[in-house]
């Protein structure tokens, strides 16, 4: 192989090399084996085949129209120029092979280098040998002094261009694991993704499902907490009717009406579990002029709904409990005189952190030194309505009120309807 040949065909090879390098996906990907295997692929020695096939014809080409040539070239020459291509054909899998399965990996990279720079030597060498002591003998006479031997051919450097070219073939070769190495990293990182992706869709329907199923534990609990809630207040109710009946036959005629009133609001409510507090101030207020009928100018009430408190949104009965635990246990112990009850509601805060405030306080004869009065369903079961709807948002407190009496005070988020 002459020089120009040489450098012609080693410049083709590191253009191949670079890129198989630069871009593992494009253009000459095919060379690219997968990581794990290091023989070349059938499409890679496809490539390899086409590759020095198509320089072996321009070798012969080249050697047909040269210039200086007094005889057209012959069969034998022309098989002489094709033989040497052949053998690099023959020897690009062995070197992609010996460079895949023994890289130059961190901590033995001068010894692999080494080794692989040596065997490249051998492999010039052998090229040489064959195409210059075996196939061109064949081809006639060599001229005098051209005769091949080791020592000449080490020693005049006759192997250099094929050393060039070998060490080409090596540079391809760490290509083709790169390209293989970077492939193999995108398809792992692609399957982390759609792995992540996955795992991130099952984690989000996983939350749903739990959300779904505690809205409807939730949404349950509060049906249960007001289906206990609605005959108890039917019951207490009726007693009042039932104490008028003989003594005051006009008043439970009002308390029957009164308590008509009352039902239907309860019936209009359906199953929402919040509706706007004047909603529940009416309901209060129809509530107390039941008692004040029963306790005959005994009970007293004063209302101080705050401004643009009306609207916001509270659960049903969520006073209605409070007062009757204020007429119960406090009004309807007073032994002289009337008793007052005093409804009231506040905005404190701003924005998200807005808390409604609403308080029922009595001046009975409070709690005598227990911390809460002796509960019926009432309370307890307002305080749970709070929990189940607000959690650590809502809270009711009873403690007493400064002058005598007790005060009830519940507080939740401030929310008003949707417009």
């Amino acid at each position: 192989m002459d020089e120009a040949t040489c450098m012609a065909t080693t410049e083709t090879v590191l253009r191949l090399a670079t890129l198989q390098g630069c871009n593992p996906t494009r253009g000459v990907s095919a060379l690219a084996s997968p990581a794990g295997r290091h023989w070349p692929t059938r499409a890679e020695g496809a490539w390899i085949a086409a590759f020095w096939g198509a320089l072996g014809l321009l070798a012969v080409v080249q050697e047909a129209v040269e210039p200086l040539r007094a005889n057209p070239l012959g069969a034998a020459e022309a098989g002489l120029a094709i033989g040497e291509y052949v053998l690099w054909a023959l020897a690009t899998p062995v070197a992609l092979w010996f460079v895949s399965r023994y890289p130059a990996a961190r901590g033995e990279w001068a010894a692999r280098l080494s080794a692989q720079a040596a065997g490249a030597t051998a492999l010039a060498v052998l090229v040489e040998y064959v195409t210059r002591g075996v196939l061109r003998p064949l081809t006639g006479p060599v001229r005098p002094g051209w005769e091949w031997s080791l020592d000449t051919a080490v020693g005049g450097l006759w192997f250099l261009d094929e050393l060039v070219i070998a060490l080409a073939i090596l540079a391809t070769g760490y290509a083709r694991s790169a390209a293989a190495q970077a492939r193999q990293r995108q398809a792992e990182a692609e399957r982390a993704s759609a792995e992540a992706a996955r795992n991130a869709a099952d984690r989000d329907r996983a939350i749903a499902e739990r959300e779904r199923l505690a809205a409807q534990l939730s949404e349950a609990r509060l049906s249960a907490l007001r289906a206990q809630l609605h005959p108890h207040f039917l019951f207490n109710t009726l007693h009042t009717v039932n104490t008028l009946v003989e003594r005051d036959p006009a008043g439970a005629r009002t308390v029957v009406t009164r308590l008509s009133m009352l039902l239907r609001r309860v019936l209009e409510s359906g199953d929402s579990q919040v509706v706007p507090l004047r909603e529940e101030a009416a309901f209060v207020r129809d509530y107390l002029d039941v008692q004040a009928i029963r306790h005959r100018g005994r009970l007293e009430v004063e209302e101080a709904w705050g401004p643009g408190t009306l609207d916001a949104l509270v659960p049903p009965l969520v006073l209605q409990p409070l007062v009757e635990n204020a007429v119960v246990h406090g009004i309807a112990r007073i032994e002289e005189g009337a008793g007052r009850i005093r409804v009231s509601s506040r905005v404190e805060g701003n924005g998200d952190e807005a808390r409604l405030v609403l308080a029922v306080e009595d001046d009975g004869p409070g709690l005598d030194g227990e911390p809460e009065r002796p509960g019926g369903v009432g309370v307890p079961n307002t305080r749970d309505r709070l929990d189940a709807l607000y959690g650590a948002d809502g809270r009711l407190s009873v403690e007493p009120r400064e002058g005598g009496g007790v005060r009830a005070t519940v507080v939740l988020p401030c929310r008003r309807p949707v417009p």
